[in-house]
């Protein structure tokens, strides 16, 4: 049996299968093929090299990313871990030590619900501890960047022009 070229159905308008050359990607029904249909028609326009996209700095050095990241990251677990340690503790305490939490500090109060009172001033003192860090540490080095990037934004648009 042979093959027929001419398509018997409306939607049978590509090629027909090679299984030895590359396969292209389906061509819609309303495009040309990627072959001349006929013999005296003109070879179709080589298409125009594509440009590769211009290469961009990047703002600021790696390390200065590497630099905020990481203070950031200091940040993030001192106050982290000493909000959840202390609570940390209290549990562990309520839990293994309950002689410890039912005796008087002074006055008949419980060193349990002393110990529960101390947990908001210790989450204070998480954030008071996260804001000094910001401040100190983590906030000179984003402005740092951000000032190198800014200059560098407005050295790239004194050179485009």
């Amino acid at each position: 049996m042979s093959y027929d070229p001419s398509p018997s159905y409306p939607h049978q308008q590509h090629p027909p299968y090679q299984p030895y050359q590359k396969n292209q990607p389906h061509q819609p029904y309303d495009s040309s093929p990627p072959y001349s249909t006929y013999p005296w028609q003109p070879a179709a326009p080589p298409e125009p090299p594509r440009q590769r996209p211009q290469h961009r700095p990047a703002l600021g050095h790696h390390s200065d990313l590497r630099i905020l990241r990481s203070a950031y990251r200091w940040q993030r677990r001192t106050a982290t871990l000493t909000a959840l340690g202390y609570f940390t503790l209290f549990l562990i305490l309520s839990a293994f030590a309950p002689g410890f939490m039912s005796s008087t500090v002074a006055d008949g109060m419980p060193t349990g619900l002393l110990l529960a009172m101390v947990q908001l001033p210790v989450t204070w003192l998480a954030i008071a501890l996260y804001e000094h860090t910001a401040r100190r540490y983590v906030d000179p080095i984003a402005d740092r960047i951000r000032r190198e990037s800014q200059l560098n934004a407005k050295r790239e648009g004194e050179a485009a022009r």
